[in-house]
């Protein structure tokens, strides 16, 4: 149990300010989901899958896409914990399990290979050609809302210190991240042509380095709960 103490007007938690460690909290999610979802490489797929798709097409495309991922990332984020309970699972074994997840993905991302988790299957890929709406599959899933960022979500809503406060500041994060990739499939088109394959994969890249160091701190976060 996190030990808490009050000095004035300001909650201390293990001696830090709770504000601060709130923040700190909130910006780490933040980073690990945005990384993780990665809406700035959504752009050349989401172009690709919906090329012969007109501007209200593909908007109404996005649209159901970021829907159904807020659903699947809303289900994670409320019985997220709970299913680790009734699967006899601890948190620490979900944080190395979760951080060997990411760290693969982010070895994908930095060497622009395809990521194996979010990726599909010949079979998968010839069903996506021949149907028309494919804003659940691949777009929900496996694109927006993959294993990575299940895993995430699981992490990190199922602290046993997390506040109310935090528990909707996280839940804003997954929020505002969904609202980005929605941003970046609605401008898919301008952007493609402004930042083209080669600006997309050193975006990817760069943020496959920051995942990779937040998946190894879920790692060693783990190990030391284990201990």
């Amino acid at each position: 149990m996190t030990a808490r103490r009050r000095a004035g007007n300001v909650v201390f938690q293990n001696g830090v300010p709770a504000v601060r460690s709130m923040a700190d909290t909130v910006v780490k999610f933040l980073l690990a989901f945005f990384v993780v979802v990665e809406p700035i490489t959504l752009v050349p797929v989401f172009a690709a899958l919906t090329s012969d798709l007109s501007d209200v097409e593909r908007h109404r495309t996005a649209t159901k896409a970021v829907l159904v991922s807020a659903v699947i990332c809303a289900v994670f984020a409320l019985g997220g914990g709970a299913f680790l309970r009734a699967m006899g699972i601890s948190l620490s074994a979900f944080r190395i399990g979760g951080g060997i997840l990411l760290f693969l993905i982010a070895l994908d991302m930095v060497f622009a290979r395809g990521t194996a988790v979010r990726a599909t299957t010949a079979k998968e890929e010839d069903e996506t050609r021949h149907r028309q709406d494919i804003s659940v599959f691949p777009l929900a899933f496996p694109l927006i809302t993959g294993p990575g960022a299940m895993a995430t979500i699981i992490l990190a809503f199922s602290e046993a210190n997390l506040g109310f406060v935090e528990y909707v500041a996280q839940l804003l994060v997954i929020a505002l991240v969904l609202l980005a990739a929605l941003a970046c499939m609605y401008l898919a088109g301008p952007a493609m042509r402004v930042m083209g394959v080669t600006g997309s994969n050193v975006v990817s890249r760069l943020s496959g380095v920051i995942l990779a160091a937040l998946a190894v701190q879920y790692v060693i976060d783990g190990v030391k709960g284990t201990l």
